[in-house]
Formats: structure tokens, C-alpha cells, sequence
């Protein structure tokens, strides 16, 4: 009965903030960060060389692309372990997941094809033949088109997603590289990893009206939510190419880390996430400035091509009242997990209670800012929540997930 109910009670929950899945091709491993403190709190070995990732839209999955095994790692982000391994094409770079979650598309680097995977079954159902070289691989927010880049002929292949067929191909600038498709899925923006350009092409007419110079050697591109700005990493000479859609203009330049490769948003588009693949770093920046306001060290060689930033984290539905003065991480936690804090006060108390609201666990914290390993492997699986308490008032609140 009870394992029952926490099953029921896991199938319902939503989990809260946003989590950056990081793909380490230099030791094998995806870092786990969360955005809201930019902290690693988890690491998962994959295969060999992984290289491009794409989140599930529920945040359950992620699916993360291992060049050198020609296989895909599926992630299980409630345990942030590896759930099932997909044998696909020769030298997979690029994937995305469909919108429904149903659908998962590789592109296969050697074979100039695309291999699709059943995400209920975690087998390939089909194989589509693309243009030579393909490369990056996007949806349209609808689900109905997926499109490919092909660096060896300088096309996008546009596959109709209802039927797994080719249904146009377009030509664009050279070495296509990264594509991201605008939140009202009117454009999609290519990078010409061999042009140092951005193309634009209207998805209604699968032509392009605009090309936009940027950066030296572009690769990641992603469209912001509101849909006025593109930021395009340029691994050629370390920046970050910011365009205004409106004008098709670069109204910006950042300098990042040294060969930054893949770029993400947050869903609210307050940040854009970089991967420096040559100095093991991340690179945050501010989109009100577009400035650096923080860098994060992950695994080596960061690459992380795709979407890897989920609208979750691997924790589990907010109260409307919970802050981020302190973060728990992991959570769900087998018993034994940390807390980071940035307090106004001395002299808290973390206090956890089950859900009857009887206190199981307390422990005073006598600093600002820090962290703690809190240790509770002696309660039983089940939801709890926490408190921290300043002055008798209750300042922070959460739930707290035991899964052993």
C-alpha cells in the first residue's frame, strides 16, 4: 500500500525550477546543474564521447547522443540515472524529441540518415536517408516538421513527421551546423558553421529571406521564448553573437570561454547557458545585459549541442511560497543529500516534518551563506516537507522526496 501511493503520489508531481543537462565528451558524463543556484549536483556516467542532448518537454527524460558507441543514454531524471542505452546510426551528432514526447530524431553523422526512436518502446522505428553529412537536428513547436542540417552539401532537410518522409530540402549557407526554430514556428535559424553566417528561412514558404553575419565558426543558435533575440555561439573567437529579430542585426557581442559549442535558454528567458568545451566551464549570461554574471565548472569538454535545459529539475512541485534562499539537491534523495543557503539571518533551523506535520529531523544553522550534508537514511521512503525557520517564522519552505 504504501509503495502504491508513493507511485501514485510520483505520477502526479510536477517538479519545480529548471535543470541544465551538460554533455562531457572528454569523460564521458553529463553534468547535472541547477539553474537557480548554478551548481552541479549531480553527475551521470553515459557512453563513450557524448555530444548532443534534448530534454522531454514533462522533463522525465533526457536523451543524450554517444558519438564514439553510435548509441543513445536515456536519462531518468527522478533518479538521474541511465534507464535504457539505444543502438543507432554510424557517429550520431544531433537529436531532439518531438513536443508529445513520443518521438525521438538522431542524426546519423556516417549514414547520412536519421534514425527515429519509439520513446515507449526505446527502439528505432524507422530510418529516413538525408542530405550527405547531417548534423544538427531541431522540431517546429507543433511537432510537425523536423529539420535537419547537412554540413557536406549545405542543406536542411525538412522531414514531415506525421509520415517520416522528406518532404523538401533547402538550400543554405556553408557547413550548416545548429538550427532553432522561432516559438511561433514562423522561421527557423541556421548556423553556416563554414560561412559565419545565419540564415533565415521562412518555414511557411522553406525559403530563406535573410543572412546575417556573425561570429567566427558558429555552431549552438537558440531563439529566446519571447521571440525578439537569437543568440549564436561563435567557437571560432570565443563570443556570443546577439541578434535582434526584428532586424535581422547583431545588436551584441559576448565574450564567453575559450571554443564555446552548444546554448541554451532558460524558459523565462531571464538566461542563456554556454558550454565552453575548452575550459570545462559554463558561461551564464544576463539577457536584460548581456553580460556574464556567472560560470560554472562542469566535466571535460562540455559540448552539450541541443536543448538541455529542462522547465523542471529533478525535485518536485513548489509550494506558492518557496524561495531560494536554500537549495536541496538531489532530490529525490536516497536519505543522505546537501543543502546550499544564502540567509539574512545567524541563526536558522532546517526542520523537516512528514505529512502529518510531525518534525522528524532538525538541525540548527549558524552562518549566511554555506553548505550542510544532511543525513536522514533512517526515515522511510515517502514525501516529507521542509522548513527553515528565522525568529519562529517560517521563511522557506519545500517538499523533500526519500526514494531508497
Amino acid at each position: 500500500m504504501i509503495c502504491l501511493t508513493l507511485c501514485i503520489m510520483f505520477s502526479c508531481m510536477k517538479v519545480y525550477s529548471q535543470t541544465a543537462y551538460i554533455t562531457n565528451q572528454g569523460d564521458s558524463s553529463v553534468s547535472v546543474v541547477n539553474v537557480a543556484t548554478n551548481t552541479v549536483f549531480a553527475t551521470i556516467p553515459v557512453g563513450s564521447q557524448p555530444y548532443g542532448v534534448t530534454v522531454s518537454s514533462d522533463g522525465n527524460k533526457v536523451y543524450v547522443v554517444n558519438q564514439n558507441n553510435s548509441s543513445v543514454s536515456v536519462i531518468n531524471t527522478i533518479t538521474n540515472t541511465v534507464s535504457a542505452t539505444i543502438i543507432v546510426g554510424g557517429a550520431p551528432r544531433g537529436i531532439c524529441v518531438t513536443p508529445d514526447g513520443s518521438k525521438v530524431y538522431v542524426a546519423n553523422r556516417n549514414g547520412n540518415s536519421v534514425s527515429v526512436i519509439n520513446t515507449a518502446t526505446n527502439t528505432v522505428s524507422t530510418t529516413i536517408s538525408v542530405g550527405s553529412g547531417p548534423w544538427g537536428v531541431t522540431v517546429s513547436p507543433d511537432g510537425s516538421n523536423v529539420y535537419v542540417t547537412n554540413i557536406d552539401v549545405n542543406t536542411v532537410t525538412v522531414i514531415n513527421s506525421a509520415n517520416n518522409t522528406v518532404s523538401t530540402t533547402i538550400p543554405v549557407g556553408l557547413s550548416p551546423r545548429g538550427e532553432s526554430v522561432s516559438p511561433d514556428g514562423t522561421k527557423l535559424y541556421v548556423t553556416n558553421e563554414g560561412a559565419n553566417t545565419v540564415s533565415v528561412i521562412n518555414t511557411s514558404t522553406n525559403a530563406v529571406t535573410a543572412t546575417i553575419t556573425v561570429g567566427g565558426n558558429p555552431y549552438g543558435v537558440v531563439v529566446t521564448p519571447d521571440g525578439t533575440k537569437v543568440y549564436v555561439v561563435n567557437e571560432g573567437d570565443n563570443t556570443v553573437s546577439v541578434i535582434s529579430t526584428a532586424t535581422n542585426a547583431v545588436t551584441s557581442t559576448v565574450s564567453v570561454g575559450l571554443h564555446p559549442y552548444g546554448v541554451s535558454v532558460s524558459p523565462d528567458g531571464s538566461k542563456i547557458y554556454v558550454t565552453n568545451s575548452g575550459v570545462t566551464t559554463i558561461s551564464v549570461i544576463n539577457t536584460a545585459t548581456n553580460t556574464v554574471s556567472a560560470t560554472v565548472t562542469v566535466g571535460a569538454a562540455p559540448y552539450a549541442f541541443g536543448n538541455f535545459i529542462s522547465s523542471h529539475t529533478s525535485g518536485i512541485s513548489s509550494l506558492s511560497n518557496e524561495l531560494t534562499r536554500i537549495a536541496i539537491y538531489p532530490n529525490p534523495t536516497s536519505g543522505i543529500f546537501s543543502i546550499s543557503y544564502h540567509l539574512s539571518s545567524i541563526n536558522s533551523l532546517f526542520q523537516i516534518e512528514d505529512i502529518t506535520g510531525r518534525s522528524v529531523y532538525t538541525k540548527n544553522i549558524n552562518g549566511i551563506d554555506g553548505k550542510e550534508t544532511i543525513d536522514v537514511s533512517d526515515l522511510n521512503n515517502g514525501i516529507y516537507y521542509w522548513e527553515l525557520i528565522n525568529n519562529n517564522n517560517i521563511s522557506d519552505k519545500g517538499k523533500l522526496v526519500i526514494m531508497k
